[in-house]
């Protein structure tokens, strides 16, 4: 397993062809959320103002909605959020591979794909490893970049979302375009990369999968992104 962990960023086939026997994936699930939390809390200063960005855009979004909001009952919103933050990030990482499995799974039946769903969600587990990567960028960037320019999650990204404005972009256009990125195609590549192994299809099919995975990733974006403000 230890292998699996350095080898999944220069040789996931090996990985996913090895562990196709033993399918087991609450080790690798641990592991990404043990590094996910060790460096939410590590860069937590660096990457501040991206936070307060984020959450000043949130709020003002809110008042618009609900007037009666005041600027103090904003402010314990803010101390609540930052308390909260690792809990968020945490849950995010335990359960986005299992809901990401279990969807890589149901994508893989309409290709004939012959893994379980343990095996789904092991790969997805193993797909979302450049994340690890990716936070370590961000906050790397963050350090460097002077503050004004760090107004949202897409600032420190490596694709098209770091070049929109993100309080004057579509929302929707900003969660599409921001899904064109290095670590986010990563992510997709693992998927049908890992999907390719456990699942007995030919590569070409399982990039086909891990394409339609990929379009339907800003589907839980729209309704918020198509609500007026």
């Amino acid at each position: 397993m230890w292998e699996d962990f350095l080898e999944i960023f220069y040789q996931p086939s090996a990985v996913f062809e090895r562990r196709r026997q033993n399918p087991g994936f609450w080790g690798p699930l641990i592991v990404l959320l043990v590094a996910m939390l060790v460096l939410t809390f590590a860069t937590k200063s660096a990457m501040e103002p991206i936070f307060d960005a984020e959450f000043k855009r949130g709020m003002a979004a809110a008042m618009k909605s609900n007037p009666k909001l005041t600027p103090e009952m904003v402010e314990s919103s803010k101390g609540m959020s930052k308390k909260f933050l690792p809990v968020l990030i945490g849950g995010y990482f335990f359960f986005a591979p299992l809901i990401l499995g279990f969807c890589l799974w149901l994508v893989g039946k309409m290709f004939e794909a012959k893994e379980e769903l343990t095996a789904a969600i092991l790969v997805t587990t193993y797909a979302m490893y450049p994340r690890i990567i990716e936070a370590i960028v961000g906050a790397l960037q963050a350090l460097l970049l002077p503050d004004e320019k760090l107004n949202g999650r897409f600032s420190v990204s490596l694709g098209a979302g770091r070049f929109l404005n993100p309080d004057t972009a579509n929302p929707l256009a900003l969660a599409i375009l921001g899904r064109v990125d290095v670590f986010t195609i990563w992510v997709t590549v693992l998927l049908a990369i890992g999907l390719s192994a456990t699942g007995r299809i030919p590569r070409s099919r399982a990039a086909i999968a891990a394409a339609l995975i990929w379009v339907i990733g800003p589907v839980p974006s729209i309704p918020g992104a198509l609500r007026p403000v």
